[in-house]
Protein backbone atom coordinates (compact mmCIF):
# COMPACT_ATOMS: atom_id res chain seq x y z
CA UNK A 1 0.00 0.00 0.00
CA UNK A 2 1.59 3.35 -1.03
CA UNK A 3 1.69 6.36 1.25
CA UNK A 4 -1.22 8.25 -0.31
CA UNK A 5 -3.49 5.17 -0.16
CA UNK A 6 -2.57 4.54 3.48
CA UNK A 7 -3.22 8.17 4.41
CA UNK A 8 -6.58 8.06 2.62
CA UNK A 9 -7.57 4.91 4.51
CA UNK A 10 -6.63 6.47 7.87
CA UNK A 11 -8.58 9.64 7.09
CA UNK A 12 -11.68 7.67 6.05
CA UNK A 13 -11.45 5.70 9.29
CA UNK A 14 -11.44 8.90 11.32
CA UNK A 15 -14.42 10.16 9.36
CA UNK A 16 -16.34 6.99 10.06
CA UNK A 17 -16.15 7.86 13.77
CA UNK A 18 -16.94 11.56 13.40
CA UNK A 19 -19.30 11.76 10.42
CA UNK A 20 -22.20 12.64 12.68
CA UNK A 21 -20.44 15.76 13.94
CA UNK A 22 -22.07 19.09 13.15
CA UNK A 23 -20.70 20.67 10.00
CA UNK A 24 -19.78 17.50 8.13
CA UNK A 25 -23.35 16.96 6.89
CA UNK A 26 -24.73 20.48 7.32
CA UNK A 27 -22.11 22.01 5.02
CA UNK A 28 -22.12 19.18 2.47
CA UNK A 29 -23.05 19.79 -1.16
CA UNK A 30 -23.85 17.35 -3.94
CA UNK A 31 -24.64 17.93 -7.61
CA UNK A 32 -25.29 15.75 -10.63
CA UNK A 33 -23.95 17.22 -13.84
CA UNK A 34 -25.30 16.03 -17.18
CA UNK A 35 -23.21 16.64 -20.29
CA UNK A 36 -24.25 15.61 -23.81
CA UNK A 37 -21.16 15.97 -26.00
CA UNK A 38 -20.75 15.67 -29.78
CA UNK A 39 -17.50 16.24 -31.67
CA UNK A 40 -16.67 16.09 -35.37
CA UNK A 41 -13.11 16.61 -36.60
CA UNK A 42 -12.33 16.84 -40.32
CA UNK A 43 -8.66 15.91 -40.84
CA UNK A 44 -7.57 17.17 -44.24
CA UNK A 45 -4.71 16.63 -46.70
CA UNK A 46 -4.45 12.84 -46.51
CA UNK A 47 -5.78 9.77 -48.28
CA UNK A 48 -6.99 8.57 -44.92
CA UNK A 49 -9.57 6.10 -46.17
CA UNK A 50 -7.01 3.60 -47.43
CA UNK A 51 -6.77 0.26 -45.64
CA UNK A 52 -3.18 0.96 -44.56
CA UNK A 53 -4.05 4.33 -43.05
CA UNK A 54 -7.09 2.93 -41.28
CA UNK A 55 -4.94 0.21 -39.74
CA UNK A 56 -2.59 2.90 -38.47
CA UNK A 57 -5.46 4.95 -37.05
CA UNK A 58 -5.24 7.66 -39.72
CA UNK A 59 -8.74 8.82 -40.52
CA UNK A 60 -10.10 11.74 -42.51
CA UNK A 61 -12.95 12.17 -40.03
CA UNK A 62 -13.15 11.61 -36.27
CA UNK A 63 -16.69 11.64 -34.89
CA UNK A 64 -18.17 10.61 -31.53
CA UNK A 65 -21.25 11.41 -29.45
CA UNK A 66 -21.97 10.52 -25.85
CA UNK A 67 -23.82 11.28 -22.65
CA UNK A 68 -21.82 12.03 -19.52
CA UNK A 69 -22.87 11.92 -15.87
CA UNK A 70 -20.69 13.77 -13.34
CA UNK A 71 -21.59 13.36 -9.66
CA UNK A 72 -19.77 15.66 -7.24
CA UNK A 73 -20.00 15.41 -3.46
CA UNK A 74 -18.20 17.90 -1.20
CA UNK A 75 -18.54 17.44 2.55
CA UNK A 76 -18.21 19.98 5.29
CA UNK A 77 -15.72 19.52 8.14
CA UNK A 78 -16.16 17.85 11.51
CA UNK A 79 -15.85 20.06 14.60
CA UNK A 80 -12.64 20.44 16.55
CA UNK A 81 -9.20 21.96 16.15
CA UNK A 82 -8.66 19.69 13.17
CA UNK A 83 -11.71 19.22 10.95
CA UNK A 84 -12.03 16.20 8.69
CA UNK A 85 -14.03 15.77 5.51
CA UNK A 86 -14.48 13.59 2.44
CA UNK A 87 -15.12 14.51 -1.20
CA UNK A 88 -16.14 12.21 -4.04
CA UNK A 89 -16.45 12.40 -7.81
CA UNK A 90 -18.18 9.66 -9.81
CA UNK A 91 -17.95 9.70 -13.61
CA UNK A 92 -19.93 7.74 -16.19
CA UNK A 93 -19.78 8.09 -19.98
CA UNK A 94 -22.30 6.33 -22.24
CA UNK A 95 -21.61 5.98 -25.96
CA UNK A 96 -24.40 7.14 -28.24
CA UNK A 97 -22.42 6.96 -31.49
CA UNK A 98 -18.79 6.41 -32.50
CA UNK A 99 -19.11 7.53 -36.09
CA UNK A 100 -19.16 4.06 -37.64
CA UNK A 101 -15.50 3.36 -36.88
CA UNK A 102 -14.24 6.95 -37.05
CA UNK A 103 -13.61 7.37 -33.32
CA UNK A 104 -9.95 8.34 -33.84
CA UNK A 105 -8.35 5.35 -32.14
CA UNK A 106 -5.74 2.92 -33.45
CA UNK A 107 -5.74 -0.87 -32.81
CA UNK A 108 -3.11 -2.78 -30.88
CA UNK A 109 -0.42 -4.50 -32.97
CA UNK A 110 2.77 -6.48 -32.33
CA UNK A 111 4.89 -3.33 -32.32
CA UNK A 112 2.41 -0.80 -30.91
CA UNK A 113 0.13 -0.88 -27.87
CA UNK A 114 -2.52 1.10 -29.74
CA UNK A 115 -3.88 4.52 -28.89
CA UNK A 116 -5.05 5.54 -25.44
CA UNK A 117 -8.58 5.72 -26.82
CA UNK A 118 -10.69 7.56 -29.33
CA UNK A 119 -11.63 11.20 -29.36
CA UNK A 120 -14.15 10.73 -26.54
CA UNK A 121 -14.26 7.07 -25.45
CA UNK A 122 -11.71 4.43 -24.47
CA UNK A 123 -11.18 1.77 -27.11
CA UNK A 124 -10.91 -2.00 -27.25
CA UNK A 125 -7.71 -3.67 -28.50
CA UNK A 126 -9.16 -3.67 -32.04
CA UNK A 127 -9.72 0.11 -31.89
CA UNK A 128 -13.51 0.01 -31.43
CA UNK A 129 -15.05 2.39 -28.90
CA UNK A 130 -16.40 0.88 -25.67
CA UNK A 131 -20.11 1.17 -24.89
CA UNK A 132 -19.49 2.95 -21.60
CA UNK A 133 -16.75 3.81 -19.11
CA UNK A 134 -16.77 4.94 -15.49
CA UNK A 135 -14.61 5.77 -12.49
CA UNK A 136 -14.89 6.79 -8.85
CA UNK A 137 -12.54 9.16 -7.07
CA UNK A 138 -12.39 9.77 -3.31
CA UNK A 139 -10.56 12.59 -1.56
CA UNK A 140 -9.94 12.67 2.20
CA UNK A 141 -9.33 16.13 3.57
CA UNK A 142 -8.31 17.78 6.83
CA UNK A 143 -8.36 21.44 7.84
CA UNK A 144 -6.72 23.34 10.65
CA UNK A 145 -7.20 27.10 10.80
CA UNK A 146 -6.79 28.30 7.18
CA UNK A 147 -4.68 25.35 5.99
CA UNK A 148 -6.22 22.42 4.11
CA UNK A 149 -4.74 19.03 3.20
CA UNK A 150 -6.27 16.79 0.53
CA UNK A 151 -5.27 13.20 -0.31
CA UNK A 152 -6.73 11.15 -3.14
CA UNK A 153 -8.41 12.39 -6.31
CA UNK A 154 -7.44 15.95 -7.27
CA UNK A 155 -8.28 18.40 -10.07
CA UNK A 156 -5.64 21.14 -9.72
CA UNK A 157 -5.72 24.25 -11.89
CA UNK A 158 -2.35 25.89 -11.36
CA UNK A 159 0.27 27.37 -13.72
CA UNK A 160 2.38 24.16 -13.66
CA UNK A 161 -0.48 21.60 -13.67
CA UNK A 162 -3.89 22.06 -15.27
CA UNK A 163 -6.81 19.60 -15.26
CA UNK A 164 -8.32 19.10 -18.73
CA UNK A 165 -12.11 19.31 -19.04
CA UNK A 166 -12.48 19.56 -22.80
CA UNK A 167 -14.40 16.36 -23.55
CA UNK A 168 -17.30 14.31 -22.19
CA UNK A 169 -15.72 13.72 -18.76
CA UNK A 170 -12.92 15.60 -16.96
CA UNK A 171 -9.37 14.46 -16.34
CA UNK A 172 -8.40 13.67 -12.73
CA UNK A 173 -5.12 13.18 -10.86
CA UNK A 174 -4.10 11.06 -7.87
CA UNK A 175 -1.91 12.50 -5.13
CA UNK A 176 -1.86 14.97 -2.27
CA UNK A 177 -2.05 18.76 -1.98
CA UNK A 178 -1.83 21.29 0.82
CA UNK A 179 -3.23 24.82 0.52
CA UNK A 180 -2.62 27.56 3.08
CA UNK A 181 -4.18 31.01 3.48
CA UNK A 182 -2.75 31.78 6.91
CA UNK A 183 -1.08 35.01 5.73
CA UNK A 184 -3.36 37.79 4.52
CA UNK A 185 -3.40 38.15 0.71
CA UNK A 186 -1.04 35.17 0.27
CA UNK A 187 -2.12 31.72 -0.96
CA UNK A 188 0.49 28.94 -0.78
CA UNK A 189 0.06 25.59 -2.55
CA UNK A 190 2.19 22.45 -2.66
CA UNK A 191 1.64 18.86 -3.66
CA UNK A 192 2.71 15.64 -5.29
CA UNK A 193 0.92 13.84 -8.13
CA UNK A 194 1.50 10.15 -8.84
CA UNK A 195 -1.03 9.22 -11.54
CA UNK A 196 -3.45 10.76 -14.02
CA UNK A 197 -6.76 9.44 -15.36
CA UNK A 198 -7.38 10.71 -18.86
CA UNK A 199 -10.60 12.30 -20.05
CA UNK A 200 -11.28 9.22 -22.22
CA UNK A 201 -10.20 6.56 -19.74
CA UNK A 202 -11.19 4.68 -16.58
CA UNK A 203 -7.60 3.86 -15.65
CA UNK A 204 -4.95 5.75 -13.72
CA UNK A 205 -1.76 6.04 -15.76
CA UNK A 206 1.74 7.20 -14.87
CA UNK A 207 2.95 10.60 -16.06
CA UNK A 208 4.92 11.60 -19.14
CA UNK A 209 5.52 14.34 -21.75
CA UNK A 210 5.28 14.65 -25.54
CA UNK A 211 7.89 12.52 -27.27
CA UNK A 212 8.11 9.86 -24.55
CA UNK A 213 4.38 9.21 -24.08
CA UNK A 214 3.81 6.89 -27.03
CA UNK A 215 2.29 3.50 -26.23
CA UNK A 216 5.27 1.52 -27.48
CA UNK A 217 8.07 -0.45 -25.87
CA UNK A 218 10.24 2.70 -25.88
CA UNK A 219 7.65 4.86 -24.10
CA UNK A 220 8.72 6.17 -20.68
CA UNK A 221 6.84 7.61 -17.71
CA UNK A 222 7.17 8.76 -14.10
CA UNK A 223 5.10 8.40 -10.96
CA UNK A 224 6.20 11.62 -9.24
CA UNK A 225 5.37 15.20 -10.09
CA UNK A 226 5.98 17.67 -7.28
CA UNK A 227 4.82 21.28 -7.33
CA UNK A 228 4.76 24.31 -5.05
CA UNK A 229 4.15 28.02 -5.26
CA UNK A 230 1.86 30.84 -4.39
CA UNK A 231 -0.22 33.87 -5.33
CA UNK A 232 0.30 37.20 -3.55
CA UNK A 233 -2.10 40.12 -3.89
CA UNK A 234 0.22 43.12 -3.81
CA UNK A 235 -2.85 45.35 -4.12
CA UNK A 236 -6.50 44.59 -4.81
CA UNK A 237 -5.75 44.99 -8.54
CA UNK A 238 -2.25 43.47 -8.77
CA UNK A 239 -1.36 39.80 -8.18
CA UNK A 240 2.10 38.23 -8.44
CA UNK A 241 2.66 34.47 -8.87
CA UNK A 242 5.54 32.01 -8.59
CA UNK A 243 5.26 28.24 -9.08
CA UNK A 244 7.69 25.36 -9.47
CA UNK A 245 7.01 21.95 -11.00
CA UNK A 246 9.25 18.90 -11.36
CA UNK A 247 8.30 15.75 -13.28
CA UNK A 248 10.89 13.25 -12.03
CA UNK A 249 13.31 12.17 -14.80
CA UNK A 250 11.79 14.58 -17.33
CA UNK A 251 11.83 18.30 -16.55
CA UNK A 252 12.00 21.11 -13.98
CA UNK A 253 9.91 24.22 -14.55
CA UNK A 254 9.76 27.68 -12.96
CA UNK A 255 6.82 30.02 -13.54
CA UNK A 256 6.50 33.76 -12.89
CA UNK A 257 3.22 35.59 -13.44
CA UNK A 258 1.81 39.08 -12.97
CA UNK A 259 -1.87 40.00 -13.38
CA UNK A 260 -3.12 43.59 -13.20
CA UNK A 261 -6.58 45.14 -13.56
CA UNK A 262 -6.72 48.84 -14.39
CA UNK A 263 -9.88 50.90 -14.63
CA UNK A 264 -9.59 53.01 -17.77
CA UNK A 265 -12.54 55.21 -18.69
CA UNK A 266 -15.77 53.17 -18.62
CA UNK A 267 -13.99 49.82 -18.80
CA UNK A 268 -11.22 47.70 -17.27
CA UNK A 269 -7.90 46.70 -18.85
CA UNK A 270 -6.54 43.34 -17.68
CA UNK A 271 -2.83 42.66 -18.27
CA UNK A 272 -1.60 39.08 -17.89
CA UNK A 273 2.17 38.41 -18.11
CA UNK A 274 3.59 34.87 -17.93
CA UNK A 275 7.10 33.40 -18.05
CA UNK A 276 8.10 29.71 -17.96
CA UNK A 277 11.67 28.42 -17.65
CA UNK A 278 11.85 24.66 -18.39
CA UNK A 279 14.95 22.46 -18.27
CA UNK A 280 15.79 18.74 -18.32
CA UNK A 281 15.76 16.51 -15.25
CA UNK A 282 17.39 13.13 -14.73
CA UNK A 283 17.16 10.67 -17.63
CA UNK A 284 15.72 13.30 -20.00
CA UNK A 285 19.19 14.84 -20.16
CA UNK A 286 20.89 11.74 -21.63
CA UNK A 287 18.46 8.88 -22.40
CA UNK A 288 16.78 9.04 -25.83
CA UNK A 289 13.75 7.12 -24.55
CA UNK A 290 12.94 10.08 -22.26
CA UNK A 291 13.50 12.80 -24.89
CA UNK A 292 10.82 15.30 -25.81
CA UNK A 293 9.80 16.91 -29.11
CA UNK A 294 11.39 19.99 -30.66
CA UNK A 295 14.14 20.82 -33.15
CA UNK A 296 17.80 20.32 -32.26
CA UNK A 297 19.47 20.98 -35.60
CA UNK A 298 20.56 18.67 -38.45
CA UNK A 299 17.05 17.22 -38.69
CA UNK A 300 16.99 15.96 -35.09
CA UNK A 301 13.44 16.29 -33.68
CA UNK A 302 13.85 14.85 -30.17
CA UNK A 303 16.13 15.80 -27.29
CA UNK A 304 16.24 17.10 -23.74
CA UNK A 305 13.86 19.75 -22.41
CA UNK A 306 15.19 23.24 -23.20
CA UNK A 307 12.56 25.98 -23.37
CA UNK A 308 11.84 29.54 -22.27
CA UNK A 309 8.32 30.80 -22.93
CA UNK A 310 7.28 34.46 -22.56
CA UNK A 311 3.78 35.83 -23.10
CA UNK A 312 1.56 38.82 -22.54
CA UNK A 313 -2.22 39.06 -22.94
CA UNK A 314 -4.27 42.27 -22.76
CA UNK A 315 -8.06 42.31 -22.41
CA UNK A 316 -10.20 45.46 -22.33
CA UNK A 317 -13.81 44.97 -21.16
CA UNK A 318 -16.48 47.63 -21.57
CA UNK A 319 -20.30 47.53 -21.88
CA UNK A 320 -20.40 43.77 -22.58
CA UNK A 321 -17.54 43.88 -25.12
CA UNK A 322 -14.12 42.34 -24.48
CA UNK A 323 -11.33 43.21 -26.91
CA UNK A 324 -8.03 41.38 -26.59
CA UNK A 325 -4.59 40.91 -28.05
CA UNK A 326 -1.50 38.97 -27.06
CA UNK A 327 1.97 37.81 -28.04
CA UNK A 328 4.00 34.73 -27.08
CA UNK A 329 7.59 33.65 -27.71
CA UNK A 330 8.82 30.04 -27.35
CA UNK A 331 12.65 29.98 -27.20
CA UNK A 332 14.98 27.00 -26.99
CA UNK A 333 15.53 23.68 -28.72
CA UNK A 334 12.48 21.89 -27.33
CA UNK A 335 8.76 22.51 -27.54
CA UNK A 336 7.12 23.84 -24.37
CA UNK A 337 6.76 20.87 -21.93
CA UNK A 338 3.79 20.02 -19.71
CA UNK A 339 2.20 16.89 -18.22
CA UNK A 340 1.04 15.04 -21.32
CA UNK A 341 0.20 11.35 -21.29
CA UNK A 342 -0.93 11.46 -24.92
CA UNK A 343 -4.64 11.15 -24.12
CA UNK A 344 -5.57 14.84 -24.07
CA UNK A 345 -4.18 17.48 -21.73
CA UNK A 346 -4.10 21.20 -21.00
CA UNK A 347 -1.40 23.70 -20.11
CA UNK A 348 -1.33 27.21 -18.66
CA UNK A 349 -0.38 29.19 -21.76
CA UNK A 350 -2.37 31.98 -23.40
CA UNK A 351 -2.31 29.92 -26.61
CA UNK A 352 -3.92 26.68 -25.35
CA UNK A 353 -6.73 26.62 -27.90
CA UNK A 354 -9.41 24.19 -29.08
CA UNK A 355 -7.06 22.34 -31.45
CA UNK A 356 -3.46 23.48 -30.94
CA UNK A 357 -1.12 24.83 -28.22
CA UNK A 358 1.27 27.08 -30.27
CA UNK A 359 4.30 26.28 -28.13
CA UNK A 360 6.66 24.69 -30.66
CA UNK A 361 10.40 25.34 -30.59
CA UNK A 362 11.18 28.82 -31.90
CA UNK A 363 7.52 29.74 -32.38
CA UNK A 364 6.33 33.36 -32.21
CA UNK A 365 2.56 33.73 -31.87
CA UNK A 366 0.30 36.77 -31.91
CA UNK A 367 -3.40 36.63 -31.24
CA UNK A 368 -6.52 38.76 -31.41
CA UNK A 369 -9.78 38.00 -29.63
CA UNK A 370 -13.24 39.41 -29.10
CA UNK A 371 -16.18 38.38 -26.90
CA UNK A 372 -19.62 39.81 -26.20
CA UNK A 373 -22.09 39.31 -23.35
CA UNK A 374 -25.61 39.79 -24.71
CA UNK A 375 -26.97 40.55 -21.23
CA UNK A 376 -26.12 44.15 -22.08
CA UNK A 377 -28.85 44.13 -24.75
CA UNK A 378 -31.44 42.24 -22.73
CA UNK A 379 -30.48 38.60 -23.44
CA UNK A 380 -28.85 37.34 -20.20
CA UNK A 381 -27.05 34.01 -20.51
CA UNK A 382 -26.06 34.44 -24.17
CA UNK A 383 -22.36 34.93 -24.97
CA UNK A 384 -20.22 34.68 -28.10
CA UNK A 385 -16.53 34.91 -28.85
CA UNK A 386 -13.84 34.65 -31.52
CA UNK A 387 -10.07 34.10 -31.32
CA UNK A 388 -7.47 34.17 -34.09
CA UNK A 389 -3.84 33.10 -33.59
CA UNK A 390 -0.94 33.00 -36.00
CA UNK A 391 2.40 31.38 -35.18
CA UNK A 392 5.54 31.61 -37.30
CA UNK A 393 9.30 31.06 -37.04
CA UNK A 394 8.69 27.39 -36.04
CA UNK A 395 12.05 25.61 -36.19
CA UNK A 396 12.22 22.82 -38.79
CA UNK A 397 14.88 21.11 -40.90
CA UNK A 398 13.32 22.47 -44.11
CA UNK A 399 13.08 26.06 -42.85
CA UNK A 400 10.80 28.08 -40.60
CA UNK A 401 7.14 27.00 -40.60
CA UNK A 402 3.83 28.66 -39.77
CA UNK A 403 0.41 27.75 -38.38
CA UNK A 404 -2.82 29.58 -37.59
CA UNK A 405 -6.07 28.79 -35.81
CA UNK A 406 -9.46 30.49 -35.69
CA UNK A 407 -11.91 29.56 -32.91
CA UNK A 408 -15.57 30.59 -32.67
CA UNK A 409 -17.96 29.91 -29.79
CA UNK A 410 -21.59 30.64 -28.95
CA UNK A 411 -23.10 29.67 -25.60
CA UNK A 412 -26.45 30.14 -23.93
CA UNK A 413 -27.36 29.28 -20.34
CA UNK A 414 -31.06 29.60 -19.48
CA UNK A 415 -31.07 32.12 -16.59
CA UNK A 416 -34.44 31.35 -14.99
CA UNK A 417 -37.55 29.20 -15.13
CA UNK A 418 -37.97 25.41 -14.92
CA UNK A 419 -34.93 24.82 -17.16
CA UNK A 420 -32.67 27.25 -15.29
CA UNK A 421 -28.93 26.48 -15.80
CA UNK A 422 -29.52 24.36 -18.92
CA UNK A 423 -26.56 25.22 -21.15
CA UNK A 424 -26.13 25.01 -24.93
CA UNK A 425 -22.69 25.52 -26.51
CA UNK A 426 -21.34 25.39 -30.06
CA UNK A 427 -17.58 25.57 -30.69
CA UNK A 428 -16.01 25.70 -34.14
CA UNK A 429 -12.28 25.70 -34.88
CA UNK A 430 -10.15 25.79 -38.02
CA UNK A 431 -6.39 25.05 -38.03
CA UNK A 432 -4.05 25.45 -41.00
CA UNK A 433 -0.27 24.88 -41.21
CA UNK A 434 2.66 24.12 -43.51
CA UNK A 435 4.48 21.79 -41.08
CA UNK A 436 5.53 18.54 -42.82
CA UNK A 437 3.56 15.55 -41.53
CA UNK A 438 0.84 17.67 -39.93
CA UNK A 439 -2.73 17.74 -41.26
CA UNK A 440 -5.08 20.71 -41.40
CA UNK A 441 -8.19 20.36 -39.26
CA UNK A 442 -11.75 21.68 -38.99
CA UNK A 443 -13.65 20.83 -35.83
CA UNK A 444 -17.15 21.29 -34.40
CA UNK A 445 -18.31 20.58 -30.86
CA UNK A 446 -21.91 20.68 -29.63
CA UNK A 447 -22.46 20.51 -25.87
CA UNK A 448 -25.69 20.40 -23.87
CA UNK A 449 -25.17 20.61 -20.11
CA UNK A 450 -27.37 20.68 -17.04
CA UNK A 451 -26.60 20.66 -13.33
CA UNK A 452 -29.01 19.23 -10.74
CA UNK A 453 -28.41 20.20 -7.09
CA UNK A 454 -28.93 17.18 -4.82
CA UNK A 455 -27.86 18.66 -1.44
Amino acid sequence: MNKSTLALAVAVGVLAQQAGAAGFIEDSKATLGLRNFYINTDNRDSAANSAANKAAGVQSKNEEWGQGFIFNFTSGYTEGTVGFGLDAIALLGVRLDSGGGTNGSSPKTRTNYGSYGGTVFPSESNGDAVNQFSSLGLTAKAKISQTELKLGTLQPKLPVIVTNDGRLLPQTFQGGQITSNEIKDLTLVGGQIEHAKGRNSSNNEELSIAGANGRTASGRDSNKFIYAGGDYKITKDLTAQYYYGNLDQFYKQHFLGLVHNWAIGPGVLKSDFRYFNSRDDGANGHDANYYTTGYYGSGVTKGKVDNNLYSGLFLYSVAGHTFGGGYQVSNGNSDFPWLNQGDGSSNYTITDMQIQKFGRAGERTWQARYAYDFAKVGVPGLTAGAVYLRGDNIDHATGDKTEWERDLSVAYVIPEGPLKNLGLTWKNAMWRNDIPGQRDQDENRLIVSYSIPLL
